[in-house]
């Protein structure tokens, strides 16, 4: 079993990259911290294989704590969950011992990708015969060309949709998706249902006083 500490500071996110890593097979959440110092305790009481580690931190960057770790000796691998694109930061984390970058906001498959690929890495034992096999297990690590979305589904309209749902706490049903974006009830449902598929958002139905219930959809992937 792959033991995991989560670093998040926003208590939302924190449950849900639990909840994420906890539907992973192989993969046990020992502890969650939400500061740089909680993190730091429970590394003192819990050992743990793997830190999924937000940068920014209310009393520290991330990668300051992951320095401090490296300076006394801590090798516990990161998969850095962040918002931040400066590739300089990426360098400098890749150095420190960073595995893998997960930008917010991701969904589950998203994170699922990244924990099955590192577990593959990690049950890599033993002598290489040679140059190929050691190319073999870096492998592991590389992530994989993004999946084709569904035919007739576009990546700007997906976006759309995805912002119009993340602004709608409560919900959003196909058809005020649909006037929202100016396009059909059936074509926004579409892509509801296709985020539905990807695990980045739920449907329950909504009855009314009148006629058939209608579905609400609500967003569920973690992320600032």
């Amino acid at each position: 079993m792959i033991r995991v500490l989560v670093v998040e500071d926003d208590p939302v996110a924190a449950d849900a990259h639990q909840m994420y890593v906890e539907r992973v097979e192989g993969f046990t959440v020992t502890a969650v911290a939400h500061t740089r110092a909680a993190a730091v305790r429970a590394l003192e009481r819990t050992p743990v294989d793997l830190l999924l580690l937000d940068l920014y931190l209310p009393d520290g960057h991330g990668l300051g704590l992951l320095r401090s770790l490296r300076a006394s000796g801590h090798g516990a691998d990161v998969i850095a969950v962040t918002s931040a694109r400066d590739l300089t930061v990426v360098r400098e984390g890749v150095s420190l011992g960073v595995v893998q970058y997960v930008l917010k906001p991701f969904t589950y498959p998203t994170l699922r990708d990244r924990l099955v690929r590192y577990a593959e890495f990690r049950g890599v034992a033993g002598e290489a015969s040679g140059q190929e096999e050691v190319d073999r297990a870096l492998g592991a690590l590389r992530v994989a060309e993004p999946a084709a979305l569904p035919k007739g589904l576009s990546a700007p309209t997906l976006e759309a949709v995805t912002r119009v749902l993340k602004e709608a706490p409560e919900g959003v049903t196909a058809a005020a998706a649909g006037e929202l974006l100016g396009m059909s009830r059936i074509t926004a449902r579409r892509y509801l249902e296709h985020l539905v598929a990807v695990g980045s958002a739920a449907r329950r139905p909504h009855y009314g006083q009148v006629g058939r219930p209608e579905l609400h959809y609500r967003w569920l992937a973690s992320g600032r």
